[in-house]
């Protein structure tokens, strides 16, 4: 069967926040600040266990997320060490048969701020938030990109840009999204870094 590397992002240290939103919604093995992790998301979706069956065998990395879905399987591991994450990278890259840059590139296809936020606006992004809360009056970012497997890196990087509040990031999908809360002037930090990150990514078109 032919599978797609559609998402393969290294995180060379996971930031608080970041950390806590995957424990907070993946059913695995939870990450803590300071590990290193790697998202990769291919397709179509069920050769992802494969994969991971794989990956376990051979390196010594944690899953903390596994998404199975008819067009798209997404896989998170994290571990101490930087090598290990690295290896476990490796370990994907030989079983599907390419290199690292056979990923697709990421693709921004919209980012939002909205200053201000209105206490109603707030209120509804809190509702289907899975990390801190939106409050009146911050100034909030969308980012949304493709493939979606990148936008945990890109939460990643926002993060340790500047001091802001993740407040959801969609990591499987059509796309990918993440939505963070703070001062206008951390937001703008934070918005180009995350930008940035994914821009600097080499891959296919």
């Amino acid at each position: 069967m032919n599978i797609d590397l559609r998402a393969f992002a290294y995180i060379d240290q996971l930031q608080k926040q970041m950390a806590g939103f995957i424990g907070s919604s993946a059913r695995g093995y939870y990450p803590i600040a300071g590990q290193a992790a790697l998202f990769v998301e291919i397709a179509p979706g069920i050769e992802i266990n494969s994969i991971t069956d794989a990956v376990m065998k051979k390196a010594d990395v944690r899953p903390g997320a596994l998404v199975v879905e008819r067009t798209y399987g997404m896989l998170e591991v994290h571990a101490d060490s930087p090598a290990d994450v690295k290896e476990a990278g490796e370990v994907i890259l030989d079983y599907l048969g390419c290199k690292e840059n056979d990923r697709l590139k990421p693709r921004i296809l919209a980012t939002e701020t909205v200053e201000r936020l209105n206490p109603y606006m707030s209120q509804i992004v809190n509702r289907f938030r899975a990390a801190s809360m939106a409050l009146s009056d911050e100034t909030m970012h969308i980012l949304e990109v493709v493939p979606a497997g990148y936008a945990g890196y890109a939460a990643n990087e926002a993060e340790k840009a500047a001091d802001i509040r993740l407040l959801h990031v969609s990591v499987y999908g059509a796309s990918g999204r993440v939505y963070f809360a703070g001062a206008t002037s951390d937001v703008h930090s934070a918005k180009k870094a995350a930008e940035d990150s994914l821009r600097a990514l080499r891959g296919r078109e």
